[in-house]
């Protein structure tokens, strides 16, 4: 049982640290101290001459190998170092450990308050070291004041090109560098469009902040402001994107998982309780779109063996302001799957003829009460599914039978692996 002692102090980027007196003698009374080399850079001057000092480098494990011959350690971290910081890191790793913690203001609240902007309502995304999943979700769900962490790979820049990619022009990007740093801090507000050739000097963060959504003048008669040639994102997230607003293939409209049949497919699917989907034979990617769309949450990965699909979800995805899904062309059956996040849910969109092996390989990686949803338009297939599933292990069948006006029935079929 590992009872190491940490002493975990906050910082900025001021290059004179003002501490209260309690954490200058802790300072002064310890001999063994960590943090990053910019820390160090911090606080060099006020360490004891004796100091031994760890580098907190990845790994990490070779970090905690280091730490554990010692009873005591002094940590320097930014911030408050519960805020996305290294005392989560120590609470995780070393559970039986003791943590006295002196927090600093964290970057997110010293920009806000450079900014004077209240801050009570802002979203937190933290890009440090994570992937985009989460600036995502909160650029879908129309967040109007987001907090976001950075760093040398998610720069100011990088952000800003995404969110144009996207449709995501109306928000103000806050930026600071060098916050607490009285010969560097730096504090602009810019355009998105700007912000990608503008250069920015780390450490940084931002808020984006939305004022409102632009109104296309020529959409005051649609509410959602959604129209298939708007380049301008709608105020609010559509429930149902109209079929003829995607770009269809070979500009054959009838090659899409109608409006009313996707969103019931989605509700079989079950997506509030999953987090990992899977879209096989995509086509139009709308079953990927409008799953993301309404599920932000979603780890979405879309299948498609023609290479059409890749230029039609690259389309359709940025039309309607979903970042974020993963797209794999070539068979789903020769494809390596270890390279995907498993799924909890998958919907069938397309086969070529090979629906038993298909499901034989998706039972193999569907994780355990996980969905499987496909839509029938033949008898053969209906018959062809209930069979096949049976026989792999999953639970009975379920079906919905729907006529969408002059389109043939369509049997909505669910299975969960138990």
């Amino acid at each position: 049982m590992n009872r190491t002692r940490f002493i975990i102090i906050g910082l900025d980027d001021n290059r004179q640290q003002f501490f209260p007196p309690e954490v200058e003698r802790i300072i002064k009374g310890s001999s063994v101290f960590s943090g990053g080399l910019r820390h160090r850079e911090i606080v060099a001057n006020l360490l004891p001459k004796d100091a031994q000092w760890i580098d907190i480098t990845v790994p990490l494990d070779n970090v905690f190998a280091r730490y554990e011959p010692h009873e005591q350690i002094v940590v320097f971290a930014s911030g408050d170092p519960l805020f996305f910081g290294f005392a989560n890191t120590i609470r995780k790793r070393l559970p039986e450990a003791i943590l006295k913690i002196y927090p600093a203001f964290n970057s997110l609240q010293t920009l806000a308050h450079r900014l004077l902007m209240p801050y009570d309502d802002m979203r937190i995304v933290s890009l440090t070291g994570r992937p985009w999943q989460e600036l995502d979700r909160a650029l879908i769900e129309r967040a109007v004041k987001i907090g976001v962490l950075t760093d040398r790979e998610h720069t100011p820049a990088t952000i800003a090109q995404r969110m144009l990619e996207y449709g995501y022009t109306n928000y103000r990007m806050c930026i600071g560098e060098h916050l607490g740093n009285r010969d560097k801090e730096r504090i602009r507000q810019l355009s998105p469009q700007e912000a990608t050739s503008t250069r920015f000097e780390h450490p940084n963060n931002l808020i984006l902040h939305c004022d409102g959504w632009k109104k296309a003048s020529n959409l005051s008669t649609d509410p959602l402001n959604l129209h298939c040639e708007s380049s301008t994102l709608p105020k609010f997230r559509p429930f149902g994107i109209p079929d003829e607003c995607f770009e269809h293939l070979d500009g054959r409209e009838k090659m899409i998982t109608k409006a009313a049949i996707r969103l019931l497919t989605l509700r079989e699917l079950e997506l509030s309780r999953h987090h990992s989907l899977w879209d096989i034979g995509f086509c139009t990617g709308s079953i990927s779109i409008e799953a993301r769309l309404q599920f932000p949450h979603l780890s979405v990965t879309a299948f498609e063996i023609r290479p059409e699909g890749e230029m039609l979800m690259n389309i359709n995805s940025r039309r309607f302001g979903v970042p974020g899904i993963t797209v794999h062309i070539g068979d789903f059956m020769d494809a390596g799957l270890d390279a995907y996040p498993r799924p909890d849910a998958v919907f069938i969109g397309g086969h070529g003829g090979r629906l038993k092996e298909m499901i034989k390989r998706i039972y193999e990686v569907l994780l355990p009460n996980g969905t499987l949803v496909f839509n029938s338009v033949t008898e053969e297939s209906r018959k062809l599914f209930m069979e096949s599933t049976q026989v792999t292990g999953f639970s009975p069948c379920t079906a919905i039978s729907i006529s969408l006006n002059e389109y043939n029935p369509i049997h909505i079929l669910k299975v969960t692996k138990p």
